[in-house]
């Protein structure tokens, strides 16, 4: 069983363990509704996946696509789009209860990645805020 939820724990899930598959997407939609370059996604089968606690709030875009988040802390817990992944529902990997169990498997929707993000190697980088303690 793999379990997670949002930030503040009024939304939780579980799912089997059957992963249908484990990307970053880097398209311009999930850039706008996660405020972020990429989001990772884990996805399940509808039927596999299970929502405890307080119901989501549900959005569903001019795309067709439907994401779902907590409405309380705001953290996004799913998206559904049947016309492009008919009976499947993404979660965001990086809610699981053990976000660092899936590794992604590829990169999706390249076309939108940020041209930046070809580099991101190359930046100086820091366990913490650097000239923090």
């Amino acid at each position: 069983m793999i379990t997670g939820g949002c930030r503040c724990g009024a939304v939780r899930y579980e799912a089997d363990s059957e992963v249908a598959h484990n990307a970053l997407c880097h398209c311009r939609d999930c850039q706008m509704a996660h405020g972020a370059p990429m989001v990772g996604w884990i996805a399940f089968k509808g039927e596999q996946v299970r929502f405890e606690g307080a119901e989501p709030v549900r959005y569903t875009g001019p795309s067709g696509s439907t994401r779902s988040f907590c409405g309380t802390c705001g953290t996004p817990v799913a998206f559904v789009n049947d016309d492009f992944l008919p009976g499947v529902v993404d979660i965001p990997s990086v809610t699981l209860d053990e976000p660092d169990a899936f590794a992604p498997r590829a990169q999706v929707q390249v076309a939108d990645r940020r041209a930046w993000m070809a580099d991101l190697a190359k930046l100086p980088e820091f366990a913490r805020f650097p000239g923090g303690d």
